[in-house]
């Protein structure tokens, strides 16, 4: 497990996984979605983070900005192995994931399988989700998996690859690309905060990854439609996980990095608006392919603000970033701010193959607070901070 370039992988093998039990139904706390150990009250939410600085000090000369708004690239300069060493820096690339988005690291070979897992566990926990929460156990992981060090499939790692068809379109068949937006595993109770994805076999050509700015489409939204959409919750399902498994692999129905995230019937219901509590900023949740049904309006209101939502996801490139992958590149996205899909060219690589370890964090019970700000008020207010500290170290320099 410690050398990345010489993976073992299993498919469809049920001796190569875990002993576990079958939990039927949903979780207890599907749609309880103001309760539960992972559900952090109002008088208990922290603070939007503030960097350090150290991590910009010492690596942003080794950074490009794909976009305005989403996407920084680290070049091959920088080993995310020496950050994994120092908790104020990896703090600060928490920090700065929440607010760009998703952040690339170049050929990153030398992270081990148990570093990457690490890497996103210690990003949720220095950024302040609950610590009792761990990396998801993905429903589908007994179907296809990495094996580890003790013989056996890890559960804590997902297997993205073409090299078996893919569950989803094998039970619900085509799709355009567009629908597979998303973020991930938004239908558990308590869904993901920090995800990776590192590729270890990549095509001469396709396979590119596409993210999507939630915050700045929740800007897209004139305020008085954001306020409406502000007071709606959503229900989040997944379905076809348990008919792609008939006949194939038992669903995983244990605990799945928080207590809450158990059954097989993986369906939640969660706010559409959430903040993000690394930066206190508001962004659309409620949308993508993990999405159902808003809650509580009529089917025709539903339907007319589902295709309005959805048309502003995949006709706004402005509020996009596209990746072309290098073989070892690391992606790290946020996931209660960014939304993602995969470019559908993978189906036309033949004999070509696409692979790659993806590791998920457990954060908090999504929540909104009314009174959070949007991307562009907070990139104004860290503006308006960073003016302010330059002017008082010159003071300060002055002074002396």
């Amino acid at each position: 497990m410690s050398v990345f370039t010489d993976l073992q992988f299993a498919i469809n093998d049920s001796s190569k996984f875990p002993e576990q039990k079958l939990i039927s139904g949903p979780s207890p706390y599907w749609d309880k979605y103001l309760e539960g150990p992972s559900y952090i009250k109002p008088e208990d939410r922290q603070k939007p983070l503030v960097s350090s600085g150290k991590l910009d000090e010492k690596y942003s000369k080794y950074t490009t900005d794909l976009t305005p708004l989403l996407g920084t690239t680290y070049s091959e300069d920088v080993n995310l192995v020496d950050i994994l060493e120092d908790d104020e820096l990896l703090r600060d690339l928490a920090i700065q994931i929440s607010q760009r988005g998703v952040v690339f690291f170049k050929k990153q070979q030398n992270l081990t399988i148990q570093q990457q897992k690490d890497l996103i566990q210690k990003l949720g926990l220095l950024s302040g989700k609950p610590a009792a929460n761990g990396l998801h156990k993905h429903q589908t992981t007994p179907g296809a998996g990495i094996i580890g060090e003790s013989g056996l499939v890890d559960p804590e790692i997902t297997f993205i690859t073409n090299r078996r068809k893919n569950l989803i379109v094998d039970v619900a068949g085509d799709r355009t690309a567009a629908e597979g937006w998303h973020s991930d595993i938004t239908f558990e109770p308590v869904p993901a905060d920090y995800s990776s994805l590192r590729i270890f076999e990549q095509p001469p050509s396709g396979g590119d990854t596409l993210w999507a700015n939630g915050y700045a489409l929740y800007e897209k939204l004139s305020p008085s439609l954001r306020g409406y959409f502000d007071t709606l919750t959503g229900t989040y399902s997944q379905p076809l996980f348990k008919r792609a498994a008939v006949d194939k692999f038992q669903i995983y129905s244990e605990a799945r990095g928080a207590p809450e995230n158990t059954g097989d019937d993986s369906i939640a219901v969660h706010p559409i608006i959430r903040t993000n509590p690394v930066t206190g900023w508001k962004a659309f949740f409620g949308i993508g392919s993990n999405f159902t049904h808003l809650n509580d309006v009529t089917p025709l209101e539903a339907q007319a603000l589902q295709k309005l939502v959805w048309d502003l996801l995949v006709q706004s490139h402005d509020i996009h970033v596209r990746y072309k992958w290098d073989k070892y590149d690391i992606a790290i996205w946020d996931n209660r701010s960014t939304l993602h899909a995969a470019n559908r060219d993978i189906r036309l690589l033949g004999d070509e193959f696409r692979s790659g370890v993806r590791t998920v964090g457990i954060a908090e019970r999504p929540y909104l607070d009314v009174n959070s700000l949007t991307q562009t008020e907070g990139l104004k207010l860290l503006a308006q901070q960073q003016q302010e500290k330059k002017l008082a170290k010159s003071l300060e320099k002055t002074s002396i």
